[in-house]
C-alpha cells in the first residue's frame, strides 16, 4: 500500500513510520503551529497538531514511539524574500524548524529529509518497506 501527497511547496510532508509492525501515517501540513491561527480547528493542517495525531493512530495499531522513525520533506521558498521592498514570510522555512523541534522534542529521530530549495515535491510513501520516492517539479527522483 502506498500514500502519496502533491504539490508540496512551502508545505511539509511528514512520514511517520514503525518498520517492526509496518504502520505508518503521512501529513501534508500548511503552517507550523495551531495556536496564533484563528481558524485552527483542523488539527491536520499544523505541524504539532497533526505529527500529535498521527503519533495517536499509530499508537492505537500497536506502534510504539521508541521504534518510529520520521522523513519530512518541503518546506520550499516558493516566492521572492522580498517583495515592494519588504521581507516576506518563508513559511516553508518555519514549517521545517517546527517539525525538527517537535520530533526533538518527542525523541523521534528525522530518518531522512528533503527539505527547502524553490520547487515543488511530490512524495510517495511505501508502508511495505518504509522508502518514500520523492519527485520534484522537474521529474528528479530520490528515495529515501
Amino acid at each position: 500500500m502506498q500514500m502519496v501527497t502533491m504539490a508540496l511547496g512551502s508545505c511539509l510532508g511528514i512520514v511517520l513510520y514503525d518498520g517492526e509492525i509496518k504502520v505508518g501515517a503521512m501529513a501534508h501540513v500548511m503552517h507550523p503551529y495551531r495556536d496564533g491561527v484563528k481558524n485552527n480547528s483542523n488539527k491536520a493542517k499544523f505541524v504539532d497538531s497533526a505529527i500529535a495525531v498521527m503519533l495517536g493512530k499509530m499508537q492505537k495499531r500497536g506502534a510504539r514511539r521508541k521504534r518510529i522513525i520520521a522523513k519530512i520533506f518541503g518546506g520550499a521558498c516558493m516566492f521572492d524574500h522580498v517583495v515592494n521592498n519588504r521581507e516576506v514570510l518563508q513559511i516553508g522555512d518555519k514549517n521545517v524548524k517546527a517539525a525538527r523541534d517537535v520530533l526533538e522534542q518527542l525523541d523521534i529521530a528525522i530518518a531522512g529529509e528533503s527539505v527547502g530549495g524553490n520547487t515543488g515535491r511530490t512524495i510517495c510513501f511505501n508502508l511495505a518497506d518504509g522508502t518514500v520516492v520523492v519527485r520534484d517539479a522537474f521529474d528528479n527522483k530520490e528515495r529515501y
